[in-house]
């Protein structure tokens, strides 16, 4: 679904990536790990055109999206839940929600669906978002993302800010998107977390992939994990 090929992304003159390379399979789970500074955030920037690409390429559904702007790679199907929401403070639940409507290939979930999955959403949606806690923006967030038709759903730090049990409705939600055969790639700093419902794992250091493999790996071998995450 997602093939990211040796791509070298800069701030200005100073470069951020260094021929960082990841696949993510349709309906499959893939964590991006690794401490801040390691560039996980600017991939999925460069994913999404934000910080744009200067060498190599990226592809998704079998199209090259390297070159496109934000709003055309979102119309081809990629949704985004950025880790401070991104909600209009001063919007209602539903018009941030309906204003997220497009057209893709892909199926896009209804407001029924959603609060299938976040009961508490349907008594949320005349509420502005600037009043909801964090754990209501996200479900804000994650629900815009699917009501846009995606056939991939980036999280960046999804579990940020917010109580345990949140997070592990927030993981939960994750799993389901899988079953549903829809595509995920987190970055998430709660790494056990996230190994819980992943795949596979890639782990980046200074812009470098140092590691990849199954999720399962990384979740059963502690000295790993105290190697590549320090936990």
């Amino acid at each position: 679904m997602l093939a990211i090929q040796d791509i070298e992304t800069y701030y200005g003159e100073t470069q951020a990536l260094f021929g960082a390379s990841i696949e993510v399979g349709e309906g499959e789970v893939v964590a991006l790990l690794g401490p801040n500074g390691a560039g996980k955030t600017t991939t999925l920037r460069s994913i999404l055109g934000l910080t744009p690409v200067r060498h190599g390429n990226i592809t998704f559904d079998g199209e090259d999206i390297t070159r496109l702007q934000t709003h055309q790679i979102a119309r081809k199907g990629i949704g985004w839940v950025p880790d401070d929401r991104r909600v209009f403070p001063t919007l209602t639940v539903s018009r941030n929600l309906s204003i997220a409507r497009k057209r893709t290939r892909f199926r896009a979930w209804s407001l029924d669906e959603c609060f299938g999955i976040f009961s508490a959403l349907e008594h949320l949606m005349g509420r502005e978002c600037e009043n909801l806690s964090g754990g209501e923006m996200q479900m804000v967030a994650i629900s815009r993302a699917l009501i846009g038709a995606p056939g991939l759903v980036l999280f960046d730090e999804p579990s940020q800010g917010l109580a345990p049990k949140i997070v592990q409705d927030v993981m939960k939600t994750i799993g389901r998107l899988k079953s549903e055969g829809i595509s995920v790639l987190v970055v998430e700093q709660n790494a056990l977390s996230v190994l819980g419902v992943a795949d596979r794992v890639y782990v980046m250091d200074h812009g470098r992939i140092v590691h990849e493999g199954p999720a399962g790996q990384l979740r059963e071998n502690a000295a790993l994990r105290g190697e590549l995450l320090g936990i």
